[in-house]
């Protein structure tokens, strides 16, 4: 069994990978860490456990664990590795930003595997990509390693839980409720990962991505819709996507418009593509909390220690 330490227990991304991990048959969480919910159970933070598990919560790593997964906020990952002993001989899954930049990886893998699927295999430090990150690549990648990207269009909307746990202006309900939001337009922390991915397949690729990201008034869920021009036909733009995505199992080109409900609670993404004029238009959906972030942190933990990609990961959606 693959024993398992969770940093940062307390959060969302936490959450549903502890609800993961509970059930996966070749994986064991000896603890999940939280300096602020040290002693209290698991199941009093995250209540959707409530009888699925004993664990309670820790104050302080313990590194005699296989995989660390770390579910901190953005910009404390770094400092927490940076204390880890140096006799630690384990794996490494970050779920926040500090590794996915090129420039400060500090030896930590791009961990999209359809994108770096190999690359993973051989790693001991994955940077779990973002959840707007993962919606978008996974709509751009087929088209830039035919080398077939210009400039990119992109409106993609979130659930709330994309903000995490803490209470903030635009996250309570009274706010979010009915209503519907653009922010960091053209700025997105999300793009510097997005652009070292794409020129990673097309290095020739200069041309903007134009990303408005949206707050939606619902919990979870990412949908993308992208647009750019091509001389692609939509059957060889279909044929394009079919054969890229053929050996990656979460990811599905389907010919329908997909939504946001066909994704929820599971690690899958949907892709559909349709020419309109000059223009190729790309949907795709995810859960910004599973394939966006702790069931793609499972797959990348598959990957690493050689098990099927997909063990633990066949997850139902929600219809209603």
């Amino acid at each position: 069994m693959i024993k398992v330490g969770i940093i940062g227990g307390a959060g969302y991304t936490a959450g549903e990978l502890i609800r993961i991990l509970l059930n996966h048959p070749k994986a064991e969480i000896t603890y999940a860490q939280s300096t602020s919910q040290a002693g209290l159970p698991v199941s009093s933070i995250h209540t959707d456990l409530v009888g699925e598990t004993e664990l309670s919560f820790v104050a302080e790593a313990d590194y005699e664990v296989d995989v660390l997964f770390l579910c901190m906020g953005h910009g404390r990952s770094r400092s927490f590795v940076e204390a880890i002993p140096a006799d630690f001989k384990g794996k490494i899954i970050d779920l926040s930003n500090d590794y996915r930049l090129k420039e400060t990886a500090d030896g930590f893998v791009y961990g999209l595997p359809e994108l770096n699927k190999k690359r993973i295999q051989k790693a001991d430090k994955i940077a779990n990509p973002g959840c707007f990150a993962t919606a978008i690549q996974v709509a751009l990648l087929p088209l830039a390693e035919a080398g077939k990207l210009k400039e990119v269009h992109v409106h993609a909307i979130t659930g709330s839980t994309g903000a995490g746990q803490a209470c903030s202006g635009t996250t309570h309900f009274s706010w979010r409720n009915n209503n519907a939001s653009v922010y960091k337009s053209f700025s997105h922390q999300h793009l510097g990962e997005i652009g070292e991915s794409l020129v990673q397949l097309q290095p020739a690729f200069a041309d903007a991505v134009n990303f408005v990201p949206m707050r939606g008034n619902y919990p979870r869920g990412i949908l993308a819709s992208v647009y750019l021009e091509t001389e692609l036909e939509e059957n060889a733009a279909q044929e394009l996507y079919e054969h890229y995505y053929a050996a990656h199992p979460f990811t599905h080109v389907v010919r329908n418009s997909p939504d946001v409900k066909q994704v929820v609670n599971t690690n899958r993404a949907l892709v559909s593509v349709k020419k309109h004029g000059t223009k190729l238009h790309i949907i795709s959906v995810i859960d910004n909390l599973l394939k966006g972030a702790s069931g793609q942190a499972v797959q990348n933990m598959n990957l690493l220690f050689g098990l099927d990609e997909a063990e633990g990961l066949r997850l139902k959606p929600v219809a209603f």
